[in-house]
């Protein structure tokens, strides 16, 4: 393989890897806002929870599937990791 090619291929992956990690911060985020939301909820009237979830200011967040986006981002950024690596190790040997 030219090492051309495989720089060109590391660069990619390093982006796609940007972009997972952005993905993962903003389903974190997500969480934490769903455990702000659940707070706010205890302390707030039901009327006021009724109009913020119809303005759409709180919403009907599935907890659960919000908790696996980010470990299956993660899991995803572990396995792009091994590529890079092989990646670098093939750039090693050229």
């Amino acid at each position: 393989m030219r090492g051309v090619d495989l720089a060109i291929y590391a660069d990619v992956l390093c982006a796609e890897a940007a972009t997972l990690e952005a993905c993962a911060e903003r389903a974190r985020s997500r969480l934490r806002q769903v455990a702000i939301e659940k707070r706010a909820r205890a302390g707030l009237t039901a009327i006021a929870v009724e109009r913020l979830e119809a303005i759409g200011l709180l919403g009907a967040v599935d907890e659960a599937a919000t908790r696996v986006e980010p470990r299956e981002l993660e899991a995803a950024l572990d396995a792009l990791g091994e590529l890079q690596s092989f990646v670098e190790r093939e750039l090693n040997e050229e």
